[in-house]
């Protein structure tokens, strides 16, 4: 039922797009039923470029036909569509549980709107459910991990944090060279507040809370579609 979800948000999420756009295509299981919709499109006849948020999307978008750009060619986005793995009802989101975080975060602020699609599950009252991913350098990990725990002991905030690992049993390792440690926090109160601070932090590259840049929102539910914000 949750894939059958994520496609219909995600082709709804595709009929905003009209000939010429400059696309951030996202990254996730969600995302992958947007490129498809858009590559689909593409072979009909829709003329658009993309901008991928992750290898794996842009391996995806080649074989689905989609035209790519990168950010240096197009630094101006029309519309970046992504999941999201928590979403409140202001629009605040987590993000990276697939581990593409950096590269969502630079194209979504770099697009006029940003759509996220996902299945109804996704939102909830209070962020902080699903574990916050920091993404951190891989050098003075320990030395790391351990401001961020004075820093969320700061802030009276309580969880495990957990480097993540890959299938193998090594250290995840992003696109972009860098370490996920995944913060197990159960709520986020104040997440404006968390964002700043773990921004200070030498060694955290960047962390999983998107604010202020998701405009509209696309909730697949069992009893329909959901929209939040403008689409």
């Amino acid at each position: 039922m949750s894939d059958t979800l994520k496609r219909a948000a995600a082709e709804r999420a595709a009929q905003l797009v009209t000939d010429g756009m400059r696309l951030g295509l996202g990254t996730g299981s969600t995302a992958v039923h947007f490129v498809a919709a858009i590559g689909e499109r593409v072979r009909g006849g829709l003329k658009v470029v993309g901008v991928p948020t992750s290898e794996a999307t842009r391996e995806q978008a080649l074989r689905e036909g989609i035209p790519l750009t990168t950010l240096d060619e197009t630094p101006d986005l029309d519309l970046t569509v992504d999941g999201a793995d928590e979403i409140d009802s202001d629009l605040r989101l987590i993000k990276g549980g697939g581990g593409a975080l950096l590269r969502e975060k630079i194209v979504a602020s770099a697009s006029q709107r940003m759509i996220v699609i996902a299945d109804g599950s996704k939102l909830v009252t209070k962020l902080g459910r699903y574990p916050l991913p920091i993404e951190v350098m891989p050098f003075g990990l320990t030395a790391t991990e351990r401001a961020i725990a004075r820093l969320l002991d700061s802030l009276s905030m309580s969880g495990e944090l957990r480097l993540r690992h890959a299938a193998d049993g090594a250290p995840y390792v992003t696109d972009g060279g860098h370490f996920i440690i995944d913060a197990h926090l159960e709520r986020i109160d104040k997440p404006n507040v968390l964002a700043s601070t773990l921004n200070n932090i030498p060694g955290v590259v960047e962390h999983g809370l998107f604010l202020g840049l998701a405009t509209g929102a696309i909730l697949a539910t069992a009893d329909g579609l959901v929209e939040l914000g403008q689409l």
